[in-house]
């Protein structure tokens, strides 16, 4: 672009002439203005009133939307200080702890305190990451021991992970057609079998050598729509429960030649509920609960279950405010404690909920815990540390949220995935420390390095944009439910096959493992082998 520099007025440049011709200009340009102002007042008078009215109504919609933008942080402060209590002392003090450890005093509860000290939940930092996998990474799973990490995908494979060496062990197929959501090791197996399920429906198992190699896997069940979720008994090398969005819960055991049994449909009056999660209580293994497409978690007795009494329930839980809520909101996860006296539940939209296991049918909830986000996919939620004394889950903001139980305040905040979304956080069984997965391809370590607590710079900003972004979809939660029939009638169209008869409730049309690879979408038995 040219520019182009004018002499000023009274440059030695101009001659008095020229003066005199710039002053009768201005004259006239004057005059001109005065005439167009004098033409445009009512009867020759200055207007003054319209513009002062004009301007007086603008100052008074700034101060409007001002006094509703302070109206609207007001309320924002009040929603994410409601509910909450002061946080107790530090329970774990380094040096005293030391010492006794060194005496040989109290060695045997040194790392349960460490592990469930606030101090280093505030001091957890990135370690590395394991990279393998080639789609979103949906589960995570320790040992018992805590030396190996299994790790399933939408890439259809699953990863047996030295972590410490960040190492991969064992990659083979899983057998199963679409995404992989659970890939559990049974405990008391010697880390031989690892139990998947996948968004195909089927349960299958792998047999894993102790020479690092996949004998193959095999389909024990079939749920007639994903199946999320499996529940493994604490004691069992041989036994778990998987949940279904067919609404049915299954029982397997591998010693059986027919290892799926029905156990119940999951039903609110003469409606299934579609299944998202399950869970065995750690201390009264015969009993599990399951949450999925309504706001109410249930808990059942494997040894009492009668659907003709109440559905099979033994008992209910909900929040308050949601039992007759027009939000339809869902149950994404929900996980016992560690001694199972305690449920916590995290809400499709809404926030994380901590009730009492131990309570009467229809209780209401102890804890609430607020700040996240979770609403683009079915987001995981768990307990951290050795009594539970925290409460882990990720967001769609890509943060990862630690809120010590009792106060339900947030003690640690860490950004945690690039592609937007954290689902799955799984803390590590005997050691300070956890992974998590979500949209990204890899796994990440999170370990107490930092020299100081990390801070939660941001913290604030990031909860009230969460929670401005949930209500604002409230309004369309419709869509969700459009997108949802739109996602299975697709489906069904992709994987419609001939019919030989009438679709039926029975226990072979669901769970039969000898029915043909065409009906149940894929082969019984895979031989595999590590990549």
């Amino acid at each position: 672009m040219c520019w182009c520099f004018f002499p000023f007025k009274g440059s030695p440049l101009r001659s008095t002439e020229d003066k005199g011709d710039i002053m009768s200009e201005a004259d006239e340009k004057s005059t001109a203005l005065n005439g167009k102002v004098k033409r445009n007042r009512p009867g020759g008078g200055t207007n003054h009133s319209t513009s002062s009215d004009e301007d007086e109504d603008e100052e008074e919609e700034e101060q409007k939307d001002d006094d509703d933008d302070d109206d609207d942080d007001e309320a924002m402060e009040a929603w994410l200080g409601a509910e909450l209590c002061d946080l107790r002392g530090s329970t774990w003090q380094a040096i005293p702890s030391l010492r006794s450890r060194e005496l040989g005093r109290d060695s045997h509860q040194f790392v349960r305190r460490v592990c469930g000290s606030r101090g280093l939940v505030q001091r957890l930092e990135l370690q590395g990451r394991l990279e393998r996998h080639t789609g979103c990474v949906n589960t995570l799973h320790f040992n018992p021991s805590g030396t190996r990490l299994a790790s399933g995908s939408d890439d259809l494979r699953v990863v047996i992970w030295d972590w410490a060496v960040r190492r991969a062990e064992l990659e083979f197929d899983s057998g199963h057609k679409s995404n992989v959501f659970q890939a559990k090791f049974l405990p008391h197996s010697g880390d031989s079998t690892l139990a998947m399920c996948a968004r195909d429906g089927q349960i299958r198992v792998a047999e894993l050598s102790a020479t690092q190699r996949c004998k193959n896997t095999k389909r024990v069940a079939q749920h007639k729509g994903a199946a999320h979720k499996l529940a493994l008994e604490p004691d069992s090398p041989c036994s778990f429960l998987s949940a279904g969005e067919d609404a049915v819960v299954f029982g397997i055991d591998l010693r059986l030649d027919r290892p799926a049994n029905k156990l119940v449909v999951v039903k609110e009056g003469d409606k299934k509920v579609g299944l998202y999660t399950i869970f065995v209580n750690p201390a009264k293994t015969q009993h599990f609960a399951v949450g999925g497409r309504d706001q109410y978690v249930r808990i059942y007795d494997q040894r009492k279950i009668n659907e003709n009494d109440n559905n099979g329930v033994l008992k209910k839980f909900c929040p308050s405010h949601l039992v007759s809520s027009e939000s339809k909101t869902n149950i994404t996860c929900l996980v016992y404690s560690h001694d199972g006296t305690e449920l916590l539940v995290s809400y499709n939209d809404e926030d994380i909920y901590l009730f009492d296991s131990n309570h009467s049918d229809g209780a209401d909830y102890r804890r609430r815990y607020k700040g996240h986000r979770n609403n683009a996919t079915v987001k995981g939620v768990n307990f951290y540390g050795p009594c539970s004394e925290f409460v882990v889950s990720g967001s769609d903001c890509g943060h990862i949220y630690l809120w010590d139980k009792y106060s339900a305040r947030i003690v640690q905040f860490m950004e945690g995935d690039r592609g937007g979304v954290v689902n799955c956080l799984e803390p590590h069984p005997h050691l300070p420390g956890l992974a998590t997965s979500g949209l990204d391809h890899d796994i990440k370590l999170w370990a107490p390095t930092a020299e100081s607590p990390t801070g939660l710079k941001g913290l604030k900003e990031v909860m009230k944009k969460n929670k401005r972004e949930r209500d604002e979809d409230s309004v369309r939660h419709g869509d969700q439910y459009d997108t949802q029939l739109l996602w299975f009638l697709m489906r069904h169209m992709r994987n419609r096959r001939p019919q030989r008869g009438a679709d039926t409730d029975t226990d072979e049309s669901w769970s039969s493992p000898d029915s043909s690879d065409e009906e149940e979408g894929g082969p019984d038995h895979v031989q595999c082998m590590s990549s």
